[in-house]
């Protein structure tokens, strides 16, 4: 096969049970259901119970995935999260193992936000390259464990959830079908999301660590700056390898990050809010969990030609379009 392409094939999600409302948030903090909506557009977020981690969503995901594809095997696993179960081993080979897939390829991703579409290229790559001809990529987290209670700046805006894909070996111009992707980085902004303690940096185990050096830290103002201009350019940057122009979107499918920043995005290429999707009034900002929980309840007909979008700490970005194959979603 000379034209190589990663087709999507399978798309499975799974969240926690637990809603926690706005309502429920202001009862702990200087907060209220108004003051969230009108800065961010969230109303309400899955939390998972302290039992849960995010092997846990990953592996009900990456079933739901197979299920949807399926049922066969795959030759490579890839987690993208920021929340990993422990900082060493990985959790993919665990992921892969409790799925029954032990003995294929598994390792994970830390590009936090931008980490599924980060994922989805390199499962293309593998792909491309005649490396493997099935691969799972499953983005998953559980954000909210890792934010400060009383801090209204990231409290209210995270949430958990994981959300996978199964591609396989196919041909450009099938439905499913990934294009081209773009990714960056700019590590000249990596205080602007941030966690501090837990790595070699400064150590867990390290005496006098700040009490709240083991939460997500963001510099809101900085971060909505550098994500609008990120997104926009990324995107443009594919839709010229694909050759579509804007007309030719369907649907803006972008990391749910606040509703802020997926409507100045869509202003900025000129994308009417009829075609932007927006689902993160229901699951707040769940990092690398954000894009496949947003495929799953976009309402996508096949064909419709979709354009992904990320932003995240780092600094990362990533972008790629698809035409949405006939699936049913796990």
């Amino acid at each position: 096969m000379t034209d190589r392409a990663a087709v999507l094939t399978g798309l499975g999600v799974n969240v926690p049970p637990h809603v926690l409302t706005n309502d429920d948030l202001a009862e702990r903090m200087d907060t209220s259901d108004e003051w969230i909506r009108a800065r961010t557009g969230i109303r309400e977020r899955r939390v998972a119970d302290d039992d849960t981690a995010t092997a846990d969503l990953a592996v009900e995901a990456g079933l739901r995935a197979l299920k949807s594809a399926g049922g066969t095997g795959v030759d490579a696993v890839i987690v993208a999260t920021t929340t990993p179960d422990r900082i060493c081993p990985s959790t993919a080979p665990e992921v892969a193992s409790r799925l029954d897939q032990t003995g294929v390829m598994a390792f994970d991703i830390g590009a936090v936000c931008s980490g599924f579409v980060y994922g989805l290229a390199a499962g293309a790559g593998l792909i491309a390259a005649g490396t493997v001809d099935r691969v799972l990529v499953i983005g998953a987290e559980v954000m909210f464990r890792f934010m400060a209670p009383a801090d209204r700046s990231t409290a209210v805006i995270f949430g958990d959830g994981a959300g996978a894909v199964v591609l396989r070996a196919g041909r450009s111009d099938e439905l499913g079908a990934f294009g081209p992707f773009d990714l960056g980085a700019d590590g000249g902004g990596s205080d602007l999301i941030r966690v501090d303690a837990g790595g070699s940096r400064l150590p867990a185990s390290r005496d006098g660590i700040p009490a709240d050096a083991h939460f997500l830290h963001m510099d809101g103002r900085e971060v909505y700056r550098h994500a609008v201009a990120r997104m926009v350019a990324s995107s443009r940057t594919v839709l010229e390898r694909v050759g579509w122009t804007v007309d030719d979107v369907d649907r803006l499918v972008a990391h749910q990050a606040n509703s802020r920043i997926i409507d100045a995005v869509g202003d900025r290429l000129g994308l009417p809010a009829a075609k932007r999707f927006l689902n993160v009034d229901r699951y707040g900002n769940t990092s690398a969990a954000s894009i496949p929980l947003a495929l799953a309840d976009a309402g996508l007909s096949p064909g419709d030609r979709v354009l992904l979008s990320a932003f995240g700490g780092g600094l990362t970005w990533g972008s790629t379009v698809l035409t949405w194959p006939d699936i049913t979603v796990g």
